[in-house]
């Protein structure tokens, strides 16, 4: 069976800034393939009616506000901080001007928003679905995300500090990951931790 992955553009001249939140995008919809474009002109001519969501930053919207205001369901406006929305009520908005966790959790509750339990989404391929971590290790992961340090995980699991520093090493392997953020979303996406715990 061939899946097809759904398309993500993020429009924003700012390289660094596209760079870091298609990684995000990445590890909050696995599922997803995300394009990256430097301006409007690169998007228009790369078929963008085939995206199932633009990332479009404030001024490429402003700019370009007859197109993005007909696919106003798929635009979410990049803003600097969260009182740029007046002008552009019509749209989604995320600022991306805040701390990593914040990022995240905005990013997760639109997700949730917008597709919860999977809704209007393709299903998962099955390397995706298969459960990863053994039952501990998805109490160990848990915590971290709730920001628990490993001293507190292991006085709560009733386990040597040792072995909570271990099971944090085999979690992040087995799932490839480098950061807290990373794991955040992972356990927020397969519904191991409720988002208003992080």
């Amino acid at each position: 069976m061939h899946y097809s992955r759904p398309l993500i553009a993020i429009v924003d001249a700012n390289t660094l800034a596209a760079v870091g939140l298609k990684q995000m995008l990445q590890h909050v919809m696995p599922i997803m393939t995300v394009e990256t474009y430097g301006s409007f002109g690169e998007f228009q001519a790369d078929a963008p009616e085939r995206f199932v969501h633009y990332f479009v930053s404030m001024n490429i919207v402003l700019q370009q506000r007859a197109f993005f205001s007909e696919h106003r369901r798929k635009t979410i406006v990049l803003t600097l901080s969260l009182g740029d929305t007046s002008q552009l009520s019509e749209f989604h908005a995320l600022c991306i001007n805040q701390p990593e966790k914040q990022l995240v959790r905005q990013l997760l509750m639109m997700v949730q928003h917008a597709h919860g339990g999977g809704r209007n989404l393709p299903p998962m391929p099955p390397v995706l679905e298969q459960k990863l971590l053994t039952d501990r290790e998805i109490e160990v992961m848990s915590l971290i995300v709730q920001g628990f340090i490993n001293k507190e995980i292991a006085e709560r699991l009733c386990i040597s500090l040792a072995t909570v520093v271990t099971h944090r090493k085999n979690i992040m392997d087995k799932l490839g990951f480098k950061s807290v953020s990373a794991l955040t979303i992972y356990a927020v996406m397969h519904g191991y931790v409720d988002i208003n715990k992080i």
